[in-house]
């Protein structure tokens, strides 16, 4: 064959091998990088590589109790309120709250004309059913579970009485140094220790019970004399049962003016709306026994 032609026939040979030459090149160079890759994906699929422990897993078990215990869901509700009795007469009148005032001294002794009822001695003279409760030291204390009463009966009257809640406080609302004083065994002026003590206004101390707040709050503080001043004046009924004109009080608690000749609607009831009903034009006084070691000194009363 001439020359010119073999060199003609090799260049097209080589034309057509000289691709498939580079491209197993290039896929050689390639090879070692894949097997990197495939080194590196069994590597991670080896059941011998564990993966390392997190910081919570290293602590000790004691660890969780060196912080005290879990506090679970209970505990951080707040606590629920106390339940409502269902027997409880509710006015439904909206009360603006008594201002909070500081009193001043207390009042003088009783004058000459006064019956004195207590005198820091003996209870049992002028009262039935104080056997339970104590005295000493010139000071009554609530015990036992009965409310005492005065032997004598009375109508309109001036009343004095000194009391005191427990210097330690316990309880809320009406739980806490309750008591209260009942005009005629009818008419309640309410006791309670109200000296930064939550309750319904026409419930604290010094209100006509369920029927009318005081003008102000003067309490004193827990364990500290409080002095009651009350000028009452007894309803009229006629014979047939007729309410002829109601009763009427002042008080003044701590020298200072809460109630300015309000007219009672009725008896003070806790279970039921004040109502007149018929009664005697005298009856005796009444010192309520709420379950409260209330202390009670220096009782006198005035006749009008």
């Amino acid at each position: 064959m001439p020359r010119l032609l073999r060199f003609a026939v090799w260049s097209c040979i080589l034309s057509v091998v000289a691709p498939s030459w580079a491209v197993g090149a290039d896929d050689a160079r390639k090879a070692p990088e894949k097997n990197v890759v495939e080194k590196k994906a069994t590597a991670t699929k080896s059941p011998e590589a564990k993966p390392e422990k997190s910081s919570a897993a290293k602590k000790p078990a004691d660890a969780d109790k060196s912080a005290g215990p879990k506090k679970t869901d209970d505990a951080k509700k707040p606590a629920a309120p106390p339940k409502k009795n269902p027997r409880e007469y509710v006015s439904g009148k909206k009360w603006n709250e008594p201002t909070v005032i500081t009193p001043g001294a207390e009042p003088a002794a009783p004058p000459s004309d006064a019956i004195i009822l207590f005198d820091g001695k003996d209870l049992t003279k002028e009262f039935v059913d104080a056997d339970e409760w104590t005295v000493a030291d010139g000071v009554a204390t609530v015990a036992g579970s009965k409310s005492v009463k005065t032997r004598r009966s009375f109508g309109s009257c001036q009343l004095h009485i000194e009391w005191a809640a427990p210097a330690k406080v316990n309880g809320t609302g009406q739980g806490r140094g309750n008591s209260g004083a009942y005009l005629m065994n009818t008419y309640e002026v309410q006791i309670l220790d109200s000296y930064e003590n939550e309750t319904y206004f026409d419930g604290q101390a010094a209100s006509i019970y369920k029927q009318k707040p005081p003008l102000v709050n003067a309490c004193r503080k827990p364990g500290e004399w409080q002095t009651y001043d009350i000028i009452f004046t007894a309803p009229k009924f006629a014979d047939d049962g007729k309410l002829v004109s109601p009763a009427y009080v002042t008080v003044l608690h701590n020298g200072v003016l809460v109630q300015n000749h309000f007219e009672l609607a009725g008896g003070t009831y806790f279970d039921r709306p004040p109502a007149y009903a018929k009664h005697a034009p005298k009856l005796p006084l009444q010192l309520q026994n709420h379950g409260n070691p209330m202390r009670f000194r220096n009782i006198w009363i005035r006749e009008l």
